[in-house]
């Protein structure tokens, strides 16, 4: 199977131009190719999966792999997917942002002797003559069919700033740059981001003639990848003080049944003849597949020790009550009354609820359990004592869990 067959199969391309082309370059190992990231926190979170496991398999296969820092369009904004504008940041921000992306790509990507690279398009962005920007790549912008791209239409009934409306000027210009001083011959992106990349496309044939070609491809389902960094407490990150390693099991461990195969598929480097034998499976044999994608993630981004010790504090967490790894709430002295504290404020302290009323909702549910009893009352106190020590293994529902301690 070619390099090319296998994106495919694995559910990662969706559209594209110049097919026969761009199977040209990816088969044969001649593809200089480039996906962004806004620099928007100090870490990489679960959503950038999709695109890290994909630049991993193209420079694999002998492409070239360039990792596009947005530190001049981080100072703009994407528009796409918001229904309001991003907050602005300083350089300096930026700045920390960047390198601390780097040190975790390099988990993925092989920076040394020239194999990839990382750029930041605030390199050239930043310096740009206005005037010479409107009269050289302004000009081959169309604002009526700028208009048309989904990424503008959502947010046109609630206000877009003139400043948002450059950003497909701003990608467009990247993709420019990059292939006239790197070779960067295809760009990859979120399938939110196709008129932006066709953009850039269109601007380097005709800035620099129809002899030059660019390609451009969209991953499929990128907006859902996305997507699957987030929960209800937030972004699931790679930066292991952010999310532990078990945590980043254990929010594999509980992906929902209809997709688990579709992200080992997506996802995980295992060969696709072992992965059609899974498509079969149902029942308990999906918790092995949810076990197998938990324990092949944690792996490529925290080490193989880290995952080992992830899945044997799952199972002990599963099968006892209690695990030596899992994520940990202190409570201080002041959460006590009296030298105790009631299981409602345990449960907001500990982060398993945001509220008071969620907790006890909770609770009259039948939802939540201390060292694996069930608690029904909503009056339920522990003792100061009861917390310290080993503490107590807090849960509600089946996924979500927390060993409190007092500090």
């Amino acid at each position: 199977m070619t390099v090319f067959d296998e994106l495919k199969e694995r559910g990662l391309l969706a559209q594209l131009t110049d097919e026969e082309e761009i199977k040209e370059l990816i088969n044969n190992g001649k593809a200089t190719f480039y996906i962004g990231f806004d620099p928007t926190a100090d870490s990489l979170h679960v959503g950038h999966f999709m695109a890290l496991c994909l630049m991993k398999r193209m420079q694999m296969a002998g492409n070239k792999p360039i990792a596009l820092i947005g530190g001049g369009t981080a100072m703009i904004g994407d528009p796409s997917g918001r229904s309001d504008m991003r907050t602005m940041m300083t350089k300096e921000q930026i700045q920390h942002n960047c390198d601390c992306f780097k040190e975790q790509m390099s988990k993925f990507i092989d920076f040394s002797d020239g194999k990839a690279m990382m750029v930041n398009n605030a390199d050239w962005l930043l310096d740009l003559n206005y005037v010479k920007l409107l009269r050289e790549v302004g000009s081959h912008f169309s604002v009526n069919r700028m208009l048309t791209a989904e990424c503008y239409k959502q947010r046109m009934e609630k206000g877009l700033s003139f400043l948002e409306f450059n950003y497909m000027i701003m990608q467009s210009y990247d993709f420019y740059e990059l292939y006239r001083k790197y070779g960067c011959n295809m760009q990859f992106g979120g399938d939110d981001q196709w008129s932006n990349m066709l953009g850039g496309t269109e601007l380097i044939r005709r800035k620099l003639g129809k002899d030059a070609y660019a390609m451009t491809i969209t991953l499929l389902l990128n907006s859902e990848g996305k997507k699957m960094g987030k929960t209800q407490k937030g972004a699931v990150w790679l930066d292991p003080k952010k999310t532990s390693p078990f945590e980043f099991f254990q929010y594999w461990r509980n992906v929902a049944d209809a997709d688990v195969l579709k992200c080992i598929r997506m996802l995980t480097f295992l060969p696709l003849e072992e992965i059609k034998k899974m498509d079969s499976w149902e029942g308990s044999q999906l918790n092995e597949a949810k076990e197998i994608l938990a324990f092949e993630l944690t792996k490529m981004v925290h080490g193989e020790e880290e995952a080992i010790k992830a899945k044997e504090s799952a199972r002990a967490l599963f099968s006892s009550g209690n695990a030596a790894d899992m994520p940990t709430a202190e409570l201080l002295e002041a959460d006590l009354v009296d030298g105790a504290v009631d299981i409602l404020t345990m449960l907001v302290k500990s982060g398993l609820v945001p509220s008071k009323s969620e907790a006890r909702r909770a609770v009259e549910q039948g939802g939540v359990s201390v060292d694996g009893e069930k608690i029904t009352d909503i009056r339920a106190v522990f003792q100061k004592e009861a917390l310290e020590g080993e503490g107590i293994v807090l849960k509600r529902g089946k996924k979500n869990f927390r060993k409190v301690l007092v500090k």
